[in-house]
């Protein structure tokens, strides 16, 4: 298939990019381009490619031999290293799409003085073999109902409103991220938006809807989390609060000020600020801090084929559906007496209709809500487990310890910040 010497830059979101050797190395995110004084025509710097490790690099133009409808080509070797966004470079689809702009066609006088929207930009290849902005495609934004207006392609020279001053201001659109983002894990929605200005991530933020932000936010670095919270309006980011898991809500209000937490706190149905207010009475590095209130907890009642209902909740990460917990009523933490827990490769094993009541394990050492840190770890060690009891003295079920919190506090506070060991 003929490879091409012009395209849009949206339609090479997602082509897959490969190598010298014919093999598929990953796919195209974005295109990096450098906006120069005047109106010359923006320069195309390279593309970048989220390899299959979700590892998002730069490719250089110059190592782009080919593209093609359904591909984009390689020669010769391209760095590993993890793309960062350097000063002068902008993200066509991160940073310039959904953009207001203003053209000055003579051709297009009907548009002439009003906002519209960059739909995508149009890059070619030059004689001297560099790739260029040469095209702006633009529509007017849409109002209300009303279908979407007709797109308009007009030359760079003829568009205002893409200088570096003006694509950093407040309230451009998202939709191309969004989009890019679909799909995706919160952990890699959190890697890919820590990579943005700050002013777009920010934008991203506004545009999630909470229950989305919360599991990204869940994923990122503290100083990442705290700084996401505060750019929100106070009622949102309560919202935000109360869709977080309420171990990790309570880990980000524990690192805000006191008074802010506390108002935070006020603005959250009592139904979801009251296990997190629990939570914040324990020492993070404690098994009462470390643990989640809402583990999977039963009747002595329950059916097998009930238990294991519950277990498949997607919600629940693999820890916690490991180890199911049953106690007497009332089973909302902090629960009637512990009795005891089922393990899931237990109920895999017996008939549906059996009772959990008759199948409890009551020698399992129980967690006490003071237990540091260390004591902790060990117990998961020694037991060779991935979830743990918390109960009280009064033998009251208060939640679950899982080893993903333990390794989040035992790894460096900045290990989601670090390269990873595939550079």
């Amino acid at each position: 298939m003929a490879a091409v010497s012009k395209v849009f830059a949206a339609r090479l979101s997602g082509l897959v990019v490969l190598g010298p050797d014919g093999e598929s190395i990953g796919r195209v995110r974005d295109v990096v381009i450098t906006i120069r004084i005047g109106r010359q025509r923006p320069r195309v710097l390279g593309l970048v490619v989220e390899l299959v490790t979700r590892r998002r690099i730069f490719v250089p133009m110059l190592r782009v031999t080919a593209i093609e409808p359904g591909s984009v080509t390689l020669t010769g070797s391209v760095s590993l290293r993890k793309f960062t966004q350097k000063p002068g470079e902008v993200l066509a689809l991160a940073q310039v799409v959904d953009t207001k702009v203003r053209v000055d066609d003579p051709a297009l006088e009907d548009l002439t003085g009003i906002d519209l929207l960059v739909v995508d930009l149009g890059i070619e290849l030059t004689r001297t073999r560099d790739w260029v902005v040469s095209r702006v495609a633009v529509r007017k934004p849409r109002a209300g109902l009303a279908r979407r207006s007709a797109v308009h392609v007009v030359e760079w020279q003829h568009v205002q409103g893409l200088t570096h001053s003006q694509l950093d201001l407040p309230g451009q659109g998202v939709s191309q991220l969004l989009a890019q983002f679909e799909g995706m894990r919160p952990a890699d929605v959190a890697e890919a938006i820590r990579d943005l200005p700050d002013k777009r991530r920010h934008d991203v933020a506004l545009a999630l809807d909470d229950e989305r932000l919360a599991d990204v936010i869940q994923e990122l670095p503290t100083d990442d989390q705290t700084d996401l919270l505060t750019h929100l309006e106070v009622e949102r980011a309560a919202d935000v609060l109360e869709a977080m898991d309420p171990d990790d809500a309570a880990d980000l209000l524990g690192e805000l000020p006191a008074t802010e937490a506390e108002s935070l706190l006020q603005l959250m149905d009592p139904e979801d600020s009251e296990p997190v207010r629990r939570l914040l009475e324990h020492s993070p590095d404690t098994a009462g801090g470390l643990m989640t209130p809402e583990p999977v907890i039963l009747t002595p009642a329950t059916t097998v084929a009930e238990a294991l209902a519950r277990a498949r909740n997607p919600d629940l990460t693999p820890a916690l559906a490991s180890m199911l917990f049953v106690v007497r009523p009332p089973i909302s933490t902090p629960t009637g007496r512990y009795l005891g827990c089922v393990h899931l490769q237990r109920l895999l094993r017996e008939p549906p209709a059996s009772l959990v009541g008759d199948l409890l394990d009551t020698d399992l050492i129980r967690l006490s809500p003071e237990d540091p840190l260390a004591q902790v770890t060990r117990y998961f060690a020694r037991y060779n487990l991935v979830c743990g009891p918390v109960v009280d003295d009064e033998g009251h079920l208060l939640g679950a310890v899982a080893v993903d919190d333990v390794l989040d506090h035992l790894l460096p506070e900045d290990w989601r910040e670090e390269e990873t060991a595939h550079e």
